[in-house]
């Protein structure tokens, strides 16, 4: 199937629009959908306003922003690395920005600053990345993953070791943190502004990335300063990715499997594959979160387990793929 990118965009608004009455009216207590609309429109004082209005609205627009903005930063990932395994999970930016937040928390840094202290992590994990690799990362996909794969490694290793001196008390909510946490962020309306502007920005790029699939000889021979376009993807990609982890943890596969979904059904045009990546990397985490909420209610999972049970089957697979291409 090989949509064009607006018809794809119009059934992913559907769908998000779908998903967003079912994550709302859904969780341990059960809303009619006369008193949603209620809620939602006429506002009021009742115990299902409350629930709408202060709980599950806040948590599924941090859902949706969410996976968003690590949908947005696999596309670039992999535009810029030229690589289709490229994710900010898999190559360790997320791990970066998860151990440096961890420290904060650690040393009572308020939360208000855990976005600068994951960009700080996400920003250092990718400069040695890029160290390790070279400037040619995209042909050197194995020695990418291998990197990627160490790089996850020793951030795993400094992640248990924070855990192991972290006071008994804030064990679990750091380990709930750690798979994807959507149900205690503070923020909203600030990373669905940085999202809004990451977008736009990759939005007016968006030409010179179609250009960059042909590959840098040829993108520069039509004008694209490809040093320059990489440097500016990677810089977003990173925010978009410190973003994320600093409101809802280090949630994996996103940012791999969504751009992958898209090249199904539409064409790899960057113009309508970055702002549909954007819903349907919402589209996912909601509905994983909507899973976590409901499925052994009134208990609750962390939404991190949902997407590595998609992602992790999906990135083995493409691996083997791409070793059978080549």
């Amino acid at each position: 199937m090989d949509l064009h990118g607006g018809k794809t965009a119009t059934l992913l608004l559907a769908v998000a629009l779908t998903l967003f009455v079912a994550a709302v009216s859904h969780g341990s207590v059960a809303i009619p959908l006369n008193e949603l609309f209620n809620a939602l429109f006429s506002g009021g004082d009742s115990s299902s306003s409350r629930i709408i209005n202060e709980i599950r609205l806040p948590r599924v627009a941090i859902a949706f922003i969410t996976g968003g903005l690590l949908a947005l930063a696999g596309v670039m990932m992999q535009t810029m690395l030229q690589n289709p395994l490229a994710d900010p999970y898999v190559l360790g930016t997320s791990g970066g920005a998860a151990v440096a937040v961890l420290a904060g928390f650690l040393l009572g840094i308020p939360s208000p600053l855990h976005p600068l202290l994951a960009l700080t992590g996400a920003a250092f994990s990718t400069l040695l990345l890029i160290l390790i690799v070279g400037k040619q990362a995209g042909e050197k996909r194995e020695t990418l993953l291998l990197a990627g794969i160490i790089l996850t490694t020793g951030w795993g290793a400094l992640v248990t070791f924070l855990l192991t001196i972290a006071p008994r008390n804030d064990l679990p909510g750091m380990l709930f943190w750690l798979v994807g946490d959507l149900g205690h962020s503070p923020f909203v309306l600030w990373p669905g502004i940085i999202l809004l502007v990451l977008l736009v920005a990759a939005l007016a790029a968006a030409r010179a990335m179609n250009l960059m699939l042909l590959g840098d000889e040829h993108a520069q021979t039509l004008g694209v300063p490809v040093a320059k376009l990489r440097l500016l993807l990677l810089s977003m990609a990173v925010i978009a990715t410190a973003i994320a982890v600093s409101v809802a943890g280090p949630i994996g596969f996103i940012g791999l499997v969504t751009p992958h979904l898209l090249r199904l059904i539409q064409k790899s045009d960057h113009r309508w594959l970055l702002p549909n990546s954007i819903l349907l990397g919402g589209i996912l985490v909601v509905g994983a979160d909507l899973l976590a909420r409901t499925l052994v209610s009134p208990r609750e999972l962390p939404v991190g387990v949902f997407t590595a049970l998609i992602g992790a089957p999906l990135f083995l697979f493409l691996l083997r793929r791409q070793g059978s291409k080549r």
